[in-house]
């Protein structure tokens, strides 16, 4: 008895070559020619008349042969195909994780549906804002998000100031300097905040994500180890179609 996962590892091969088949077979038919035949004879009004040898040109293909031949090939496909989708009916598993039963009795649909899903998933996670490792953060309940510690920093202002470079003399004014001298004139007390995630939560949820892919593809395999249910549909179509 086949299993499911053999089923759907031929249903490609049939589907494809089905449908190369059946357009050689639709391409038969666009040739009138082939199905045409004729068989002539001449004879002449009368026995001086002269004699012309016969012509003639056979069947070469019959409707209802390319007819059965369709009919071969869509059956095959039909069959195949009707036993994968009856068999996925059957086809269920646990999805399995630490010995406890997360998701029972799965459609084996429902699972290859949840891989795809479970993709998109880790994509939007590996997207989630990281906090800034060079911060120490801390959880702030009143802002209802991270906060760093406070730090101080320095409000300065430029004064200027006057150097001597040379005093005044009887004949020469004294030689003045500008420059700036940098004095503090207040404090800033600083904090940080940020709706981020801690590195270590990303990784943890990637991590539980990466486990739950695991048991929903254990689970999609054990489902396509269904033994096949056969079905034999395409004789009962065509026996209606055909007559």
């Amino acid at each position: 008895m086949a299993k499911l996962n053999q089923i759907i590892a031929v249903e490609k091969g049939i589907k494809s070559k089905s449908y190369q088949e059946i357009a050689e077979a639709q391409k038969t038919l666009q040739k009138s020619a082939l199905f045409g035949g004729i068989s002539r004879t001449y004879r002449p009004k009368d026995e001086e008349g002269e004699q012309l040898p016969p012509e003639s040109k056979k069947v070469e293909v019959k409707a209802e042969d390319v007819l059965r031949q369709m009919r071969d090939i869509v059956t095959k496909l039909l069959d195949v195909t009707a036993t994968k989708d009856w068999t996925n009916c059957r086809a269920r598993a646990d999805v399995v994780l630490d010995g406890q039963v997360l998701l029972s009795q799965v459609p084996v649909t429902y699972l290859l549906f949840l891989e795809k899903q479970l993709v998109e998933v880790q994509a939007f996670i590996k997207k989630l804002p990281v906090l800034d490792a060079s911060e120490t953060w801390n959880f702030d309940p009143t802002a209802d998000c991270w906060a760093t510690e406070p730090s101080q920093t320095l409000k300065t202002f430029k004064m200027p100031r006057n150097h001597v470079k040379a005093e005044a003399t009887e004949h020469h004014p004294a030689q003045v300097e500008v420059y700036y001298e940098d004095v503090t004139i207040g404090y800033w007390r600083t904090v940080k905040f940020s709706g981020a995630l801690p590195a270590r939560r990303v990784n943890e949820l990637l991590a539980r994500l990466e486990k739950l892919q695991q048991a929903v593809k254990f689970a999609r395999e054990e489902a396509n180890n269904t033994e096949a249910e056969e079905q034999r549909l395409g004789d009962r179509i065509f026996q209606y179609l055909l007559g």
